[in-house]
């Protein structure tokens, strides 16, 4: 094997690496939502908060950690990732001891900022090692498998540690689920270090000598020039509200369920994310030959379907599930179906909207990342209307995201700027 084909091959493995830490973290402040409820008495919204403030850390570095990409490379950008996301994480477990909910709040929030970065990495990297277009969303769909078994793991675990009642629980309870995420941290870091990372959107020497002496030359253009960009981005704030919604109001609404419970809904949003992990194993399986474009319009409507069945069989409707010592509302089957059409979105919206961007695509990702915010905002507001008017019906928060994206698949995806030079 050549040795750049054996640098590819290490590369891509570190970035699914970062997939996997991504989905583990992030999933901590949705399942968390059980505990805070408990421990410090919050709201279905308030129950939320620490998803809004890991989500909002990436509203507030998102651009920063492009242009820190653009600027220091992908390596660089991995390991301050990895350590930011050690001392969140670091946070989130010492708010159990010191039993402070706004610590809980601000060790989601410095998590955020990790995972804003590692996002920035790892989809533009994936995208490039599989030469873009079909092959490159292939090569992201299943790096995103590996980001479903880290959600996948993240829920059920701390379902079991919580185990027994919502009731019972606490911040401390979840305390070995943080340290196992610190040790993947401190592992990650020394793997990166360690491995050989491509940079091929690095700034050249003479780019960075005129941006320090302030003689760079001022591009007419940018990523918002692009029509299907700005709605790609849009696009991206509804999903990641949508990827996340689904499961976490899901997790609230069972675990107040008489004969359900924190255990048996941690599983089964772990079933969500396991969906997640088979849709985007599918989704790398045929990505070499379905389009972007048509992978996300058949995603869409079947969710619509899916969430819809959620909403209107009845909570009386009930069913065994194998593995699952519970009779569960068969609504909540096509929760974590839902999972199966998610999968595939982020990768799709991604690929569509970065097609053609050129030099372009490290801002891009930066702005993308920014728009991941849309994962804390939708969620707090699907709490909130859950607050007023019950679980069920906040999901027509949902519906509205789904509706967007489908939009954009059928009509917001066409690039129509390529006149605008990209090299």
């Amino acid at each position: 094997m050549a040795n750049n084909q054996k640098g590819n091959v290490l590369a891509i493995a570190v970035m699914f690496m970062l997939f996997f830490m991504i989905a583990f973290v992030t999933n901590f402040a949705g399942s968390m939502g059980v505990i805070v409820q408990n421990q410090f008495g919050a709201s279905n919204a308030m129950a939320q908060l620490g998803t809004l403030a890991n989500f909002i850390a990436y509203a507030c570095m998102g651009i920063p950690a492009g242009h820190i990409l653009k600027r220091r490379g992908y390596k660089f950008t991995s390991l301050a990732a990895v350590i930011v996301g050690l001392v969140g994480v670091g946070i989130q477990f010492a708010s159990g001891y010191v039993e402070s909910f706004p610590v809980y709040v601000l060790g989601a929030f410095v998590a955020g900022f990790s995972m804003t970065m590692l996002n920035i990495v790892v989809n533009p990297m994936l995208n490039t090692l599989g030469g873009g277009g079909n092959k490159g969303n292939q090569l992201v769909q299943l790096g995103g498998s590996c980001n479903s078994v880290g959600g996948t793991i993240a829920p059920i675990l701390l379902g079991y540690l919580i185990g027994g009642q919502a009731s019972d629980a606490t911040v401390a309870d979840a305390a070995p689920a943080l340290i196992i995420a610190m040790a993947i941290f401190a592992v990650a870091f020394v793997v990166i270090y360690f491995s050989e990372i491509p940079e091929p959107h690095m700034e050249t020497a003479e780019e960075k000598a005129a941006r320090l002496s302030g003689k760079a030359k001022k591009d007419p253009h940018g990523p918002m020039s692009f029509r299907h960009f700005v709605l790609g981005a849009i696009a991206i704030f509804f999903y990641v509200g949508v990827e996340v919604g689904i499961p976490n109001t899901a997790n609230l609404y069972m675990s107040g369920l008489e004969g359900v419970g924190p255990v048996v809904a941690g599983t089964l949003v772990g079933f969500y994310w396991f969906c997640m992990m088979l849709g985007r194993l599918l989704g790398g399986a045929i990505g070499a030959k379905v389009s972007s474009k048509q992978m996300l319009t058949f995603a869409n409507i079947l969710a619509i379907v899916f969430v819809l069945c959620l909403m209107f069989i009845p909570e009386d409707v009930r069913m065994s599930i194998p593995g699952v010592d519970a009779q569960v509302p068969v609504s909540m089957v096509f929760m974590f179906l839902c999972g199966l059409c998610t999968s595939v979105m982020f990768g799709s919206i991604f690929n569509l909207a970065a097609e053609g961007l050129g030099k372009y695509t490290p801002v891009a990702s930066g702005i993308f990342m920014a728009l991941i915010c849309g994962g804390g905002i939708l969620p707090f507001i699907q709490g909130l209307v859950a607050d007023a008017a019950g679980f069920i019906n906040s999901y027509w928060v949902v519906i509205v995201g789904l509706a967007y994206m489908l939009f954009y698949a059928v009509a917001g995806s066409k690039n129509v700027n390529k006149d605008i030079p990209v090299e």
